[in-house]
């Protein structure tokens, strides 16, 4: 067998912004806008950031010089990745990857940017870390691959997100390739998170994403003082890929690597909810555009899924039916499907309306079902179909690639309008515009903490936690 730890923990090292394909560059700087305006709009809207910022203080991590956007306070390295990355997931509006079944920004941005600041990088170190991380990151999943690893109850972006944070953070402190072998090594003995949320709409999804991220900081760490990693943490018998799925491919991980970035596979979510339920949704925004659909008149709404998508929207049926919480919701296809169809948006403020009669009595009527024909589209695509029952007919549109995939992506202004739907509320409109445009020029920053006097709230905002 290759020695696929080390080779890949060669290229990671060696990789370098300027010798990295312009569209790459461009599109990690994309990527990392959008997952700030996540984390500052989340670190005064989601309902888990008073207790998260409770618990970071009095674990002592507030109190540093590291940046958590959208907060006036400083907090330590740790501390800023543990609650960058949670803030970043806490929407549920970060990117993901279709085939890797997960959402690689939230663990590796956070991680890399800690890193960045502690040791004062370049944005041209940090974008060659933030891309090094994407390719951990997604490259283990598709190794795993997802489908098994979740099958046995894990959550990968956490998982997979600790290795990609590690990496990040390595390249970013400039470690070399043995350094970056340790990291991985380390980060091993940390890679965790469960899909137990599922079952009570827990917190802890959005925790496990920020936990992975403080951990790959801390690989990076150790290994930067010289702490020694396990070896062959990826591919060896009791390595991740053999501990955590039962038939992993673990060549997969460098297949054409440095040719194929799977970054540029990544996508940006246009709703706030479980990626599964995308498609759906713009089926139904479709179908409610064309046909002039009312609430009242529709009497029966079927969502068409893959296996996969029903496994985290579609089941069990009563539930996704009757969401008690924002998790329930951002996993229940028939409230973000009733949402899209009696609105006509599916938006963070849609959540609002978990409690509105008419979204409440049509999330009723609407069903999940596991379809062939959407199935044979995954994992190439996350394909859904809605078809919708009313007394003058019946309506039905299948949609193979959502919006925000890599063949339908968010353009310039679309992009734009979101990260400024989200942080204008927290940091006002012309500082919003000062914060994106350093990060869009971020590779020619030649010190991140540039980035932190832009990444505060204008005093007048009443922090959450506060």
């Amino acid at each position: 067998m290759r020695p696929i730890t080390e080779e890949f923990a060669a290229w990671a090292a060696g990789i370098d912004a300027s010798s990295l394909p312009a569209p790459v560059v461009a599109r990690a700087k994309a990527l990392v806008l959008d997952l700030v305006g996540n984390i500052v709009r989340a670190r005064h809207d989601a309902e888990s950031t008073p207790a998260l910022l409770a618990a970071a203080r009095s674990l002592g991590l507030c109190g540093g010089t590291a940046t958590v956007f959208g907060d006036a306070a400083r907090y330590t390295p740790a501390g800023a990745a543990l609650v960058n990355g949670a803030l970043a997931h806490s929407l549920d509006f970060d990117d993901t990857h279709a085939a890797g079944s997960l959402h690689p920004g939230a663990p590796v941005i956070p991680a890399a940017l800690a890193a960045a600041e502690l040791v004062r990088a370049s944005g041209a170190r940090l974008v060659a870390g933030i891309v090094a991380g994407y390719e951990a990151t997604i490259r283990l999943a598709l190794a795993l691959p997802a489908g098994d690893h979740y099958d046995r109850g894990f959550h990968p972006t956490a998982t997979c997100g600790a290795f990609g944070g590690a990496v990040a953070a390595a390249r970013v402190f400039g470690l070399d390739a043995r350094g970056m072998a340790d990291a991985l090594g380390i980060a091993l003995s940390q890679a965790a998170g469960s899909l137990q949320f599922l079952a009570n709409g827990a917190w802890t999804k959005r925790f496990q994403v920020g936990w992975s991220a403080m951990a790959g900081l801390a690989a990076a760490s150790l290994a930067r003082e010289g702490f020694r990693g396990a070896s062959e943490a990826i591919e060896g018998r009791h390595g991740f890929l053999r501990a955590y799925a039962p038939a992993p491919r673990p060549e997969r991980v460098l297949e054409g690597l440095g040719e194929v970035f799977e970054l540029m596979a990544t996508a940006v979510k246009p709703y706030p909810s479980c990626r599964y339920g995308h498609a759906a949704i713009d089926a139904a925004l479709a179908l409610r555009a064309e046909h002039g659909l009312r609430p009242e008149e529709i009497t029966a709404v079927t969502v068409h899924l893959p296996a996969k998508g029903m496994l985290l929207i579609g089941a069990p049926a009563e539930k996704k039916a009757e969401p008690r919480n924002v998790v329930d919701a951002q996993f229940s296809g028939p409230f973000v499907v009733a949402a899209a169809l009696a609105t006509g948006a599916m938006g963070w403020e849609s959540y609002a309306l978990l409690d509105d009669p008419v979204v409440r009595a049509l999330a009723r009527r609407i069903r999940c079902v596991e379809d062939p024909e959407i199935e044979a589209e995954f994992p190439a695509n996350m394909a859904g179909r809605t078809t919708v029952e009313t007394g003058r007919g019946s309506f039905s549109a299948k949609v193979v690639v959502p919006k925000g995939e890599p063949g339908n992506f968010l353009t310039e202004a679309e992009l734009a309008a979101k990260f400024h739907g989200l942080a204008d509320a927290i940091l006002t409109p012309p500082k919003a515009a000062a914060l994106a445009e350093a990060i869009l020029s971020l590779e020619a920053l030649p010190d991140v903490t540039e980035l932190a006097r832009l990444a505060g709230p204008v005093s007048a905002v009443r922090l959450a936690g506060e």
